[in-house]
């Protein structure tokens, strides 16, 4: 159990800092009802290994398959509603403009949705098209044929989901930013992630090494805690809004959850 204490200091922690980054990982997302990446694997879809649902070379091997499974995940998403965790880090943002950062390992763009316009999408966007090969002049997505998967009508490539895949590095601009954010924040919350996958797990220690406060919100253990300043036991929609909300604004994003 959390102590009254211990929100009240990282309450005055975020009061205090200029600059405040945000990584959040699956567990947020799972609070809207979106299923983490294996647990979208049920039903029909239990049958394939996840390798071979999110990588290149299973793309290749079977393109129908692979896209039409992410039409599948893209549809869940498209039903679920950012939480309150998300409004939190959103108003938060909007009543404190350049102190906030979101830095997210989720593809589902909650946050987006929710309002926050500083996020740095470390594995992609599972509701963004690319082009599985270098495009050439003739590849422009608004013309792709449809189709599962929609390809181009001159040259036949195909389009795949713009989602980082097992074997495919980070997006280099997007990795250097958020290492950015978390070096020159002066407080890290680590949000609804077990802190097992890398590099996004490394911000928190970067963050600690550079000098920030790290707080960890998890209702269970993660691998970050021991780089932590702070632990608060509980989910993002519980706890976010008392740490970022005003009492008024904490009060209306308590109703919208019931509603």
């Amino acid at each position: 159990m959390n102590t009254p204490q211990e929100k009240q200091a990282v309450r005055a922690w975020i009061a205090q800092a200029t600059h405040i980054a945000v990584l959040t990982g699956a567990g947020m997302s799972a609070e809207s009802g979106v299923p983490t990446f294996r647990d979208a694997q049920t039903g029909y879809w239990a049958q394939f290994n996840p390798q071979d649902m999110a990588s290149e070379r299973g793309f290749r091997a079977a393109p129908a398959r692979v896209w039409d499974w992410y039409a599948h995940r893209r549809a869940g998403v498209a039903a679920v509603q950012p939480n309150a965790g998300h409004q939190a880090l959103a108003q938060f943002e909007q009543r404190h403009p350049g102190r906030l950062t979101v830095v997210t390992q989720n593809v589902d763009g909650l946050h987006q949705r929710a309002g926050s316009r500083s996020v740095l999408c470390l594995h992609g966007d599972l509701l963004a098209d690319r082009w599985l090969d270098a495009p050439r002049a003739c590849c422009r997505l608004g013309a792709a044929i449809p189709g599962s998967p929609p390809r181009c009508p001159g040259c036949g490539n195909l389009v795949r989901p713009g989602v980082v895949w097992f074997g495919e590095n980070l997006p280099v601009d997007v990795l250097d930013a958020a290492q950015q954010a978390a070096q020159s924040a002066e407080l890290l919350l680590v949000v609804g992630t077990a802190g097992a996958v890398y590099p996004a797990a490394g911000l928190a220690h970067l963050a600690r090494q550079a000098g920030a406060r790290v707080v960890i919100i998890n209702p269970a253990p993660s691998e970050l805690d021991s780089a932590a300043h702070a632990v608060l036991r509980g989910t993002a929609a519980q706890l976010l809004p008392q740490l970022l909300c005003p009492p008024g604004v904490e009060r209306v994003n308590r109703e919208t959850e019931r509603v």
